[in-house]
């Protein structure tokens, strides 16, 4: 099941999973009209990335997370704040009332949802004229580094069909999803990393090898080869860019 793709990964995904574009966020709330007050279902929420960010923009956030371990996590690092709501759920089953939320969020997640079921949900919970934001962090797959990286997933990941669960970003469609249209931006937000940092965001994808697994320390060393190939001074620019789908549902 979906829901355990990430187990013990938590702790992984926590460390060096990026944020989202600053650019992202000032557009929710400069053109998609998510604002300090706003009621969002953060579905799929993870270890609380986007939750978080929601949270600092002065929003109420429902985190709607079925692993325990990831949810755990958000719990750990955002239980101080009075607009953070834990919900152990699934993004086709919130457990949310009726007409209780204004936004629904779904961060590197959507592609693990059922997607009919998961928008029969968002119009259960959305209030009248509420909005579906759909967001990735997209590694820029036509640069040599990325090519080389998949190249080396492919080689040592049995379970990798390519980056966010084989969907390409840029030729994604969502027309069976959005009513009426959809609006698509993206915003470039290169993640400068570090030795440690690019291992850990690779060994945090639910497809990578887990410490025990046959291939692990191949794996790896083949990840601190390409990382030596292509850093200076210490580290390397991840090619990355940050690309949301907003629409009614």
């Amino acid at each position: 099941m979906n829901e355990t793709k990430f187990d013990g990964k938590e702790t992984l995904y926590a460390a060096f999973r990026p944020d989202y574009a600053p650019a992202f966020l000032d557009y929710l709330q400069q053109e998609v009209g998510v604002c300090r007050g706003s009621v969002v279902a953060d579905a799929g929420s993870g270890t609380g990335i986007m939750t978080a960010q929601l949270l600092s923009c002065g929003m109420t956030v429902y985190a709607v997370e079925p692993n325990a371990g990831m949810r755990g996590v958000a719990e750990q690092a955002l239980s101080g704040n009075p607009e953070f709501y834990s919900v152990c759920g699934t993004a086709e089953q919130t457990t949310l009332p009726d007409r209780s939320v204004d936004f629904v969020t779904a961060a590197q997640a959507f592609h693990w949802f059922d997607r009919k079921a998961f928008r029969a949900e968002c119009r259960r919970i959305l209030r009248e004229s509420g909005k579906v934001v759909l967001v990735w962090n997209s590694r820029a797959e036509e640069t040599a580094l990325i090519m080389e990286n998949d190249a080396i997933n492919r080689r040592y990941c049995p379970r990798y069909q390519g980056f966010s669960g084989g969907m390409n970003p840029k030729t994604a469609d969502f027309s069976d999803f959005f009513s009426g249209g959809y609006e698509v931006r993206s915003f470039d937000h290169p993640i400068w990393m570090d030795e440690q940092t690019f291992i850990g965001r690779n060994l945090s994808s639910s497809y990578a090898c887990r410490p025990g697994d046959a291939d692990y320390e191949e794996y790896v060393s083949a990840l601190c080869r390409l990382f030596e190939r292509y850093s200076a001074d210490g580290g390397l620019w991840m090619p990355n860019v940050t690309r949301s789908y907003v629409g009614r549902v």
